[in-house]
């Protein structure tokens, strides 16, 4: 194997053996072939609508298998190879169309187009069959941030939101990674169209979201636990939760968030449901210790799972694109899931045990905070908020991530932390205290809500009179983990924003030839220490 998408990937070079996520080698080798299989799919689909003939939609095959690719997503080597397999029956579906419409010469196919499941195992689909340093870079940071491209637009197809723009983008970058005459400016060019449709797709996600759920309101977050049975949903997809909610109630069943979940707590809709008690835990690398805590059932709804414990794997379950071998799998049938199982296990448990008291805030999406712009906009001009800091983004479980809680707590007094993504673990239960009333902190969500953060930004600048955000009191310190990161990245420096400190390391799969590019063009620059990089992002 050779993978290197995430950020703790072994020695800030690749993963050779196993996974440092727990990934087995055999399953990160069937994730290249599958990723191989959705570019001979894409080429298909591409010839298809350009002969006018109308494909199978696969928008859905392929959402679920480019996001059960994703770091701490699927571990099992049977949910990948049965993605393998259908991909391959989708892709003779849609070829035999072309051949019935004579739209395809079989003697004229591009190597991409001629993968079948007999001659799959002959073919170097991994990293590193690129051989140029530059080319293989670009074109793994364009599949990474596709990744995270599917992971939210499957999330917000689970809400009846699909963007027919961003889809055809998808396969298109996919079969761009496998035209050798593309240069490398061709190839940055669509890795900032990467992020433009990135940060279309997390617009989209919010609409569907918003919609469904309606606008978060500013809430304080229960931490504390009852004395009921419960069960413990983690991951993103706000659609299982909703069924979750509606088959325990009655039930003397509690529910607890947990994770990028947290977010769920200020949407209207679900503050509905009073058996919702709040949240549990902290950041998704803690899951071992607090999963074994709860005492009841786990919901893992995407990825951020960890391989789990002997002790509560009999108590794990998992849906949609995540999976474990040992934990019970739920599949949808006809868009619903059947969780009874997990609440009659959940009624022979003991109630979770109590980690820690009070609240925390949360719900500052892009609604809530604008609707308060004004009193903003005041404390900014009285120069009682001299800077907003966006420290948006991932967490991990590694020492240097205390780097962000001691930047955090380091902080004047007169500055306002913008968050969202499970970055904030590192900060939200300090106290930190406000300013006039606005909390120091102001948490807008998952991390496809850095959409919202990027709204706030334009929303507040713009009353201040900016025209350019990058010479507003804003600074950016973004902690990176795995692709979805990597796709919200792209998407600010789509929209032209500079001067981003990134950390705790720079990606592997970067060279340094397009580090330069990237150092030229948008300034990145790597965190380094507290006391330097305070002096640079708070001027």
């Amino acid at each position: 194997m050779f993978c290197y998408q995430c950020e703790e990937t072994m020695n800030g070079e690749g993963c050779t053996k196993n996974g440092m996520c727990g990934k087995k080698g055999e399953v990160a080798d069937l994730q290249d072939d599958l990723i191989y299989v959705l570019k001979s799919i894409s080429y298909y689909n591409q010839k298809a609508r350009k002969a006018g003939i109308s494909e199978a939609s696969t928008d859905d095959f392929m959402f679920d298998a480019l996001f059960s690719t994703i770091t701490n997503t699927d571990f099992r080597a049977t949910g990948i190879q049965e993605r393998i397999d259908r991909g391959f029956e989708l892709q003779n579906e849609i070829k035999q169309k072309l051949l019935d419409n004579n739209a395809l010469d079989e003697n004229d196919l591009p190597d991409i187009a001629t993968v079948n499941p007999q001659n799959l195992r002959d073919r170097n689909t991994g990293i590193l069959a690129t051989e140029d340093e530059d080319i293989r870079s670009l074109r793994e940071l364009l599949i990474f941030g596709i990744k995270g491209i599917a992971a939210y637009a499957h999330h917000a197809m689970m809400l009846g939101n699909t963007n027919k723009k961003v889809n055809s983008f998808i396969e298109e970058g996919l079969v761009a990674t496998t035209d050798d005459s593309l240069t490398e400016k061709e190839l940055i060019a669509l890795v900032l169209r990467c992020g433009e449709k990135g940060f279309d797709v997390m617009a989209a996600l919010d609409m569907a979201n918003t919609t469904t759920f309606g606008h978060p309101e500013s809430t304080q977050v229960n931490i504390g636990t009852r004395s009921n049975p419960a069960i413990l949903i983690s991951g993103h997809d706000l659609n299982d939760l909703k069924q979750l909610l509606d088959q325990t109630e009655g039930t003397g069943v509690d529910i607890y968030t947990h994770g990028e979940m947290l977010p769920a707590n200020s949407y209207p809709e679900f503050k509905k449901y009073e058996h919702l008690v709040g949240n549990y835990g902290g950041s998704w690398w803690q899951q071992k210790k607090e999963f074994e805590s709860f005492n009841g059932p786990i919901l893992l709804t995407s990825n951020c799972i960890v391989p789990p414990k002997k002790t509560y794997i009999d108590r794990l379950y998992t849906t949609g694109s995540v999976g474990y071998d040992g934990a019970t799998h739920i599949v949808a049938k006809d868009g619903k899931k059947d969780f009874s199982a997990i609440v009659e296990q959940a009624k022979t448990c003991e109630p979770p045990v109590q980690l820690e008291k009070g609240t925390i805030s949360g719900g500052f999406a892009y609604n809530s905070v604008l609707s308060n712009a004004d009193k903003i906009v005041d404390a900014v001009k009285a120069g009682k908020i001299k800077k907003f800091i966006v420290m948006a983004g991932c967490d991990g479980r590694h020492k240097d991530r205390q780097y962000y809680t001691d930047f955090a707590e380091a902080l004047p007094e007169d500055t306002v932390i913008l968050t969202a993504g499970c970055a904030k673990y590192r900060y939200n239960k300090l106290n930190l205290g406000d300013i006039d009333g606005i909390p120091r902190v102001l948490d807008a969500g998952q991390c496809n809500d850095s959409f919202s953060l990027v709204i706030i930004a334009q929303g507040l600048m713009a009353r201040l009179g900016f025209e350019d955000v990058n010479d507003a009191p804003i600074s950016y310190n973004i902690a990176w983990y795995e692709q979805k990161a990597v796709l919200v990245l792209l998407a600010l420096l789509r929209l032209g924003i500079k001067d981003i400190t990134l950390g705790p390391r720079l990606p592997a799969f970067v060279s340094p030839n397009v580090l330069n590019v990237l150092v030229e063009k948008f300034n990145i620059t790597q965190n380094t220490t507290v006391e330097e990089d305070m002096g640079r992002l708070l001027k």
